[in-house]
């Protein structure tokens, strides 16, 4: 969730469209100015969130997974393992800076590669790790705050090939620093709807059948599968791309580029979305299917799988049509449309695990999943 927030989310959303506004005026010291004091400040105050939450972390499992208190052992794991992972959150948006520039130069290839790090982090940690520790699982959190390190390290060679590796500054009154934040602010709630949807869903969830938390944390994995490869990548190319038509007063441009990004994603998620629907309890025996993964686990799984998926076109149009709103530095628009969804999926959440839970059928968790996915759409 934070990292939606700091990240790839509601920071590159506000960072890119004015990054995009030095670009076109051609003055490259101003640029580098600019970038040394959006740099500096974001660290500053992405590590006073760190160090509050890595203090306040069973706190913040109390808010969003209340059901674990009851068990002491899960919650004081859960805590231990939060405190660990939490300076990923610092790791992660500094190399999603550093991304923000490498794409407005067109420079996709590192920042699209990056990613590829924190699965093999977490690869080796599960494989070669695990054993060492008590509880296995803690070597995964462990992997989380490595593959955050790599992913960042791995952007440097291209900052520094293009004369843009900052020099960090703290820039709290930097008009251009102010022009971030001041967009970033309600990009902070605009960008992340989804992500504020999931937690919603886990905090119910933790409160369901033992299980439910994990299949619903499956359920994305698998969604997540074509709307990061697709969606997200349509979103991270597409928006310094409007940034510069609109910087460069293209209306014509601008509209075409929209046209052919929703083209392309709906061509991609419409059978997407039939596939994952028919084929969801057939992928879960194949991918997961071993250990002790049961065929329960594959059943719950598939349930909510084929729920959530129903709202892949709206997700991955929503990956086209919000970046087109920031590129033109207009983020009120995403967050009335945001605050409009979250407060249907509440309500939506309430009616379907409600209805479950009347009809004395397994599977709540699947109505959380469906409120989801049609909350996508509105």
């Amino acid at each position: 969730f934070m990292r939606r927030l700091f990240a790839e989310g509601s920071f590159s959303l506000a960072f890119v469209p004015v990054l995009a506004e030095y670009k076109a005026r051609g003055d490259r010291e101003a640029l580098r100015h600019f970038i040394d004091h959006v740099c500096g400040t974001l660290a500053a105050i992405l590590l006073l969130v760190v160090g509050l939450g890595m203090l306040a972390a069973p706190a913040f499992v109390t808010v969003f997974a209340p059901g674990f208190i009851a068990n002491p052992q899960k919650f004081a794991l859960t805590s231990e393992m939060l405190q660990i992972t939490f300076p990923y959150i610092l790791l992660i948006s500094l190399a999603g800076f550093a991304g923000g520039i490498l794409n407005s130069f067109s420079r996709f290839a590192l920042p699209a590669l990056s990613p590829v790090l924190l699965n093999i982090a977490l690869i080796a940690a599960a494989l070669w790790a695990a054993p060492y520790f008590e509880q296995p699982v803690m070597a995964l959190a462990w992997g989380v705050l490595l593959g955050g390190a790599l992913q960042l390290l791995m952007q440097i060679p291209g900052l520094i090939q293009l004369g843009m590796l900052p020099r960090p500054r703290w820039g709290w009154r930097d008009s251009g620093v102010r022009k971030v934040l001041t967009l970033m602010i309600p990009t902070l709630f605009g960008s992340s709807v989804a992500q504020v949807n999931l937690l919603v869903d886990t905090l119910i969830a933790s409160f369901l059948v033992t299980g439910s938390v994990t299949w619903l944390y499956y359920t994305d994995r698998l969604l997540e599968f074509p709307l990061g490869i697709f969606g997200v990548a349509l979103g991270t190319v597409i928006l310094p791309h409007l940034s510069g038509r609109h910087a460069e007063r293209d209306p014509a441009g601008f509209s075409h580029s929209i046209d052919w990004a929703l083209r392309l994603g709906l061509f991609i998620a419409l059978p997407t979305t039939v596939l994952l629907v028919l084929l969801a309890e057939p992928m879960f025996w194949t991918l997961f299917g071993y250990g002790r993964f049961s065929a329960l686990d594959a059943e719950m799984s598939a349930l909510s799988l084929a729920a959530l998926s129903v709202g892949l076109p709206a997700f991955i149009a929503v990956k086209v049509l919000a970046p087109a709103f920031y590129a033109r530095q207009d983020t009120r628009t995403p967050v009335k449309a945001g605050i409009a969804s979250m407060l249907a999926n509440i309500l939506m959440n309430g009616l379907f695990v409600g209805l479950w839970w009347w009809a004395g059928k397994p599977g709540a968790h699947a109505g959380l999943a469906l409120s989801s996915g049609l909350a996508g759409y509105i």
